[in-house]
């Protein structure tokens, strides 16, 4: 392959990565979604997992209304309408039920 072919090609890359790093990243998994740099997630059933924002998430389970959650090692626990801070996440549970917790993630 030529140079002159090599760059041709890989401008439209080039150019669609700049274009996803100015407008910010959205997508939906399983039990996460996430628009720019904040994501809600649903964990269901002690152990559940999510990655969020490059950031692993366990669910521990409930007790006394307080999610128990293990962010990146750390453990912490809320309360619905509670945030917390989790390395490097920014924590909200929106909603905290026996065996389920809603969150809102964000960076920072």
């Amino acid at each position: 392959m030529t140079t002159s072919r090599a760059a041709r090609l890989a401008t439209p890359v080039l150019t669609l990565s700049a274009l996803v790093a100015l407008t910010g990243c959205s997508f939906t998994s399983h039990n996460v979604s996430c628009s720019g740099n904040q994501c809600t997630a649903t964990l269901t059933g002690e152990g559940s997992e999510a990655s969020i924002l490059g950031t692993s998430l366990a669910f521990a389970g409930t007790q006394d209304g307080r999610a128990t959650l293990s962010v990146g090692g750390a453990e912490v626990s809320c309360a619905t309408g509670e945030s917390v801070t989790a390395g490097p996440l920014s924590l909200t549970c929106t909603s905290v039920e026996d065996d389920r917790v809603e969150l809102t993630a964000s960076l920072g």
